[in-house]
């Protein structure tokens, strides 16, 4: 979804030539699986940070056209909102010193993104969702200028016919609210983990990603209070899904998958299962057609980024040519610090690259039904929940991290080559984080329930927190 289209306006025959293009692209792309034609390196990592800018009354700012020309930085992107940015990071091989490097360029991207919001009296903010941010925040005027945002609201409003779009959130308390155009979708931020992997590895790596979403999530947990509303521990998963709600094609051989979405089954034998999934499950969302060659994939790779999967197969080119392919993994929030999104990678980058390199394929042992479950259950209670293990037992997700995960995200960080130190370091603050029970969720729950403060006042003590550096199971309340 980082392409730009040229209009948002489209024409019956612009949705039937995308179509040919994207079949002509699928069908190569599955050459390409056939015969390997990928790039089968040693693995690595990458990321892309969703940030929030806060005026001095922590609300939603919405400067990003002045903070992107003052700040001219290929990392630093324009998001669906005025008052959202995205930072990317350089992608760098798994081994040594890649985890502190890949964190020393975040910090000091955010410490030039700092500076640039402070000159226009606002302040960065990284959270999952904004306690202040309000639903006269999500409007249309405060949609970052970008003309393919602008056709992604034209065209889920058509696919849904006009009916707006509902918000129906159960958790400690009830949200319920109707919204007319695709801006909530702008509510929710994440710190989104890329991971490069060879084609042989992808299938167990990719089921890896799905089955350790549901202890990511509850680790990661940062997102309580929407709209003055406590909601779920991770209220920005059923946001999200409900926030761009289209549906696919309702047939026997897709089942009722919305474009947000965990998945309805493990990948069998290659992720090219996964665009033909987006090809003959999904109608095309953008059909902005493109003078692009049939190799760029220029077609597939937009379609594909109007498909939100929670774990979201990606390919891409390196700069030798090569053709690559990558794991998004998109279930963890942003925040609530750079140092803390770093421990939650080592989390991830460890546990997928063990669970995927097992003698016995996790997959095997736990049902996808359950994987999902696992998940939806995680984001709801977070480091509260219970899910079924791999042994087919339920158990306490903190005690499955703490006695069974952490191991094997150590071991799966010492075979990719990870510097011991490092590992130790990240997978350190991780540890911690779960014996003090303390993430982003638990501390922001805990500060209102002692001080019974708006959320106003809840979001500056969370900004001044996060300005310290501390991680969070650090924070007093």
């Amino acid at each position: 979804m980082g392409t730009e289209v040229s209009s948002s306006r489209f024409f019956k025959q612009d949705f039937k030539t995308y179509e040919k293009r994207l079949n002509e692209e699928t069908a190569l792309l599955g050459e390409w699986f056939a015969n390997n034609n990928f790039a089968n390196e040693h693995p690595k990592g990458g990321f892309e940070l969703e940030a929030w800018l806060v005026d001095e009354n922590c609300v939603p700012s919405p400067v990003n056209d002045a903070f992107l020309e003052r700040g001219k930085d290929i990392l630093v992107v324009p998001e669906l909102a005025k008052f959202n940015v995205e930072i990317n990071g350089s992608p760098l091989f798994l081994e040594g010193d890649a985890l502190a490097v890949m964190e020393a360029e975040l910090q000091e991207t955010w410490r030039r993104c700092s500076t640039i919001a402070a000159s226009l009296d606002s302040s960065m903010l990284m959270i999952g969702t904004l306690p202040t941010v309000r639903d006269r925040d999500l409007n249309l005027a405060n949609m970052s200028k970008m003309e393919r945002f602008r056709a992604l609201n034209e065209q889920v409003l058509r696919l849904r016919k006009g009916e707006p779009i509902g918000l129906d959130i159960q958790g400690f308390q009830h949200l319920r609210t109707a919204h007319y155009d695709v801006m909530l979708e702008a509510a929710a931020t994440s710190f989104q983990i890329h991971l490069q992997i060879g084609r042989d590895q992808a299938v167990r790596m990719y089921n890896a990603a799905q089955i350790i979403s549901a202890p990511m999530v509850a680790a990661a947990a940062n997102s309580p209070f929407l709209f003055g509303r406590n909601l779920w521990d991770e209220s920005r998963i059923p946001l999200f899904e409900q926030a761009i709600a289209v549906g696919g094609f309702n047939s026997p051989e897709c089942g009722a998958q919305q474009r947000v979405n965990f998945g309805v089954e493990y990948v069998r034998d290659s992720l090219y299962e996964c665009y033909l999934k987006n090809q003959t499950c999904f109608p095309i969302l953008l059909p902005a057609c493109m003078d692009e060659d049939v190799e760029k994939l220029a077609h597939l790779r937009l379609h594909n980024g109007t498909i939100w999967r929670w774990n979201r197969p990606l390919i891409g080119v390196d700069e030798n040519g090569e053709n690559h392919l990558r794991i998004e993994h998109r279930v963890v929030p942003a925040g609530p610090t750079i140092s803390d999104s770093f421990a939650n990678a080592a989390l991830f980058f460890g546990l997928v690259y063990e669970l995927g390199t097992l003698p016995v394929a996790p997959e095997s042992l736990l049902p996808f039904d359950e994987a999902r479950r696992n998940f939806y259950n995680a984001a709801r209670s977070g480091l509260r929940s219970k899910v079924t293990w791999l042994n087919g037992k339920r158990c306490a997700i903190l005690d499955l991290l703490l006695e069974e995960l952490l191991p094997l995200a150590h071991n799966g960080l010492h075979k990719l080559g990870i510097d011991p130190a490092q590992a130790a370091h990240y997978l350190g603050i991780m540890e911690e984080r779960l014996r003090s029970g303390q993430n982003g969720a638990a501390w922001q729950r805990a500060y209102m329930e002692k001080h019974q403060c708006d959320m106003k006042a809840l979001t500056a003590a969370y900004l001044e927190r996060q300005e310290s550096g501390k991680v969070v199971h650090q924070w007093t309340l």
